[in-house]
C-alpha cells in the first residue's frame, strides 16, 4: 500500500484531499460568511477584502474539514455515507493530509493577515481550534449535546466575515450567528435520526442514541421553535425590514410544518427531507438578509 502511495501523481492526492475539505459543508460556511460581509457595510465590499477573506476562509474551513475527517477515519468506515472517503479507503495517508491542511490553512490565516486583518485571523483560527479539535476531538465522542456545544464553532462565519470588513465583531453579526446556532441542532439530529443505527454501530453518543427516539423527535421540535424565535430578533432590532419578513415567515412555516411531522408521525423519509430542507432553508434565509439589506421597504 504504502508504494502505491509513493507512486501516486500529486494531482490525485490534491484531488484525494479535496475530497476531504467537504466542499459542499464549507460551500455553505463561505456563503453565509460572505452575506455577513456584505451586512457589514451599506454599500459594497471591497474587492480585496471580498476575495481574500472568501478564500482564506474557504481554506481554513476546507483544512479543519480535512483534520475531522482523519481523526474521525474509524467512525466513517463504519457509515454507509462515508465509507467511501479517501480516509477510510486507504489511498492517502495520515502524514499526506496533515501536511496539505497546514499547507491549505496556512495559507488562509496568510491570506487573513495580509489582505485583511488580524481580528479575522485569530478569530477564523479558533473557529479552526473549535471544530477540528474540541468539538471533532473532545466533544463529539463524549456528549450527545455534541452538536449543541461544538454548533458555536459552525456558527461563527457571519462574525468572521463581519470582522474582515469592519474590524469588528456587531451586534447584528451576533444575531447571525444566533441564527446558525439555533439551527445546528433541528439540522443535524434531523440526520442522527435516519442515521441512528449507524451512529450507534460507530459507538457515537449521538441523541436518538442515547436518550432515544421520541425525545430526539421532540428536541427537533423544541429546538426549531427557538429558531423560528432567534430569526425573528433582526426584525425586532430593526436590521431587517419586510422582504426578509415575508421570505422567514413562508421559510419558518414549512420547516415547523416538518418538526411537527417528525414528533407526531416519524418516518426515515422524513426525517431526510427535514435534513435536506433544513440546508435549503439556512441558504434562503441568508439571502433573504442580503436581498433585504439592499432592497429595504
Amino acid at each position: 500500500m504504502q508504494n502505491t502511495l509513493a507512486i501516486q501523481p500529486s494531482s490525485n492526492i490534491w484531488r484525494q484531499f479535496f475530497q476531504l475539505t467537504k466542499p459542499r459543508v464549507v460551500s455553505l460556511i463561505v456563503f453565509t460568511a460572505v452575506i455577513g460581509m456584505f451586512l457589514a457595510t451599506p454599500g459594497m465590499v471591497p474587492w480585496t477584502i471580498l476575495f481574500s477573506g472568501t478564500l482564506g476562509i474557504a481554506l481554513v474551513a476546507g483544512a479543519a474539514a480535512a483534520i475531522n475527517c482523519l481523526v474521525e477515519q474509524h467512525i466513517d468506515a463504519k457509515m454507509a455515507r462515508t465509507r467511501a472517503r479517501p480516509t477510510v479507503q486507504g489511498s492517502i495517508t495520515s502524514s499526506q493530509i496533515l501536511l496539505m491542511a497546514v499547507i491549505v490553512g496556512g495559507a488562509g490565516l496568510a491570506l487573513l493577515a495580509v489582505y485583511v486583518n488580524m481580528l479575522t485571523v485569530w478569530l477564523t483560527l479558533a473557529t479552526f481550534i473549535g471544530y477540528a479539535i474540541i468539538y471533532t476531538v473532545i466533544l463529539k465522542p463524549a456528549t450527545p449535546q455534541n452538536i449543541v456545544i461544538g454548533g458555536a464553532s459552525g456558527a461563527m462565519p457571519p462574525i468572521l466575515g463581519c470582522a474582515a470588513v469592519t474590524g469588528q465583531v456587531s451586534n447584528d453579526a451576533l444575531l447571525l450567528f444566533l441564527i446558525i446556532f439555533a439551527w445546528t441542532p433541528p439540522h443535524f439530529w434531523a440526520l442522527a435520526l435516519y442515521r441512528r443505527k449507524e451512529y450507534a454501530k460507530a459507538g457515537v453518543p449521538m441523541l436518538p442514541v442515547t436518550h432515544g427516539e421520541r425525545y430526539t423527535r421532540l428536541s427537533v421540535l423544541l429546538y426549531t421553535f427557538i429558531l423560528i424565535a432567534v430569526t425573528m430578533l433582526p426584525i425586532a432590532t430593526g436590521m431587517t425590514g419586510l422582504v426578509y419578513l415575508v421570505i422567514t415567515l413562508g421559510l419558518n412555516s414549512y420547516f415547523l410544518y416538518l418538526a411537527i411531522g417528525i414528533y407526531r408521525a416519524y418516518s426515515d423519509a422524513l426525517a431526510k427531507k427535514t435534513f435536506a430542507y433544513s440546508i435549503i432553508y439556512l441558504a434562503l434565509l441568508f439571502a433573504a438578509l442580503l436581498i433585504d439589506h439592499y432592497f429595504r421597504f
